[in-house]
């Protein structure tokens, strides 16, 4: 059986380079040979034991690559055509799917919805950080890349573009409204630059790196918070003129930024919250207004898809959004677990890492 290279959870503290069975392809799928892929703050989350996954699971879901192989059944795509596929690969028939939810995926369940079931690669299935990956339902998954754009320009499509703009979509920005960013990650940069294509006119991150403070200004914020000078939200309300933002966009996952965030809302905005939490979150009530202050808290899966996947790809083709600063870092497939280990921790400036074979 042919083999190939892949990242694989062994336990909690532990994701290694190790040989996998090249996977079988059914009528539906595709089989990519992965040009380019990255680590995302999820995958750190697995890495640490905060989310499970089965031991022995290829982890990764952010594939740009070539499609080596095709099932059966699939057609309107060719082999050696070039693609991607989003971090959430939707089945396209189950009743999430058909009412706008795919994300929220429960093919095969009895109602057709599970929370977060539209998250396959690195969760549920072998994911992308490998020589190989198989895409399921290559039908509704794989969008073919314009041959004008390079790897590392669709390289954010598949998760922290498409997530980072969901938060400002999900946010119902208005053209006029002042919009915050709580945490300038590749999320949240992301947030920053859908922000500015939804209309808002004054966009406030909040960070103290300055190299993301520079990037967050390059993507549309026009103003930043650096919370090492002092409480954000009196930094925001003193900027708003005691008013409040309109939309606030969480990009961490804390219960510091979640409570920081819906505090920094003027009454009858929304809560936008795009953070994986690792703990229960609690709502203080002066915060909430004891419910009665017309707030909204919506919250985002990255939407997946190949439609989605071709959008983004049209807004990275006009100009309109470059996020190719992103990408600080590259490491080959041999070298994952090192680059794992710049990624965790945080050193050296890394927003993103290229990982090529």
């Amino acid at each position: 059986m042919a083999k190939m290279k892949a990242a694989i959870f062994v336990e909690p503290g532990r994701i290694v380079l190790d040989d996998k069975p090249i996977p079988d392809v059914g009528p539906l799928d595709a089989l990519l040979r992965v040009t380019t892929t990255t680590i995302c703050g999820t995958d750190v989350h697995i890495l640490k034991g905060e989310y499970p996954v089965a031991k022995g699971l290829t982890v990764g879901h952010e594939p740009v690559g070539i499609i080596e192989k095709l099932g059966s059944a699939v057609s309107g795509y060719r082999e050696g055509q070039r693609v991607i596929a989003g971090a959430i690969t939707p089945s396209g028939h189950s009743y999430a799917c058909l009412c706008g939810c795919s994300s929220q995926d429960g093919a095969g369940t009895k109602h057709g919805f599970k929370a977060t079931g539209g998250w396959r690669f690195g969760n549920t299935i072998d994911g992308a950080q490998a020589e190989y990956i198989l895409v399921p339902d290559a039908m509704v998954n794989l969008s073919p890349v314009p041959d004008a754009l390079t790897d590392e320009q669709v390289l954010m499509c598949p998760d922290i573009m498409s997530t980072g703009f969901s938060g400002a979509e999900r946010g119902g920005i208005k053209i006029g409204d002042t919009v915050v960013v709580f945490a300038l990650g590749p999320i949240g940069l992301c947030a920053v630059a859908g922000a500015k294509l939804m209309g808002a006119t004054t966009i406030i991150g909040v960070d103290t790196v300055p190299a993301r403070i520079e990037v967050a200004k390059r993507l549309g914020a026009d103003l930043v918070v650096d919370f090492k000078n002092g409480d954000p939200v009196e930094q925001i309300m003193a900027l708003t003129d005691g008013r409040g933002v309109d939309v606030s966009i969480e990009a961490l996952g804390t219960q510091n930024t979640f409570e920081a965030a819906l505090r920094a809302l003027r009454p009858g905005g929304t809560l936008s919250s795009l953070g994986v939490y690792s703990t229960d979150l609690k709502i203080p009530l002066s915060a909430f207004s004891a419910g009665l202050g017309d707030n909204s808290i919506v919250t985002s899966l990255c939407p997946g898809g190949k439609d989605r996947m071709r959008r983004l790809m049209n807004v990275v083709a006009s100009g309109r959004v470059d996020l190719t600063p992103l990408v600080t870092h590259h490491y080959k497939l041999d070298d994952i677990e090192a680059a794992y280990e710049l990624f965790s921790h945080q050193r050296d400036g890394v927003l993103k890492v290229a990982i090529t074979p």
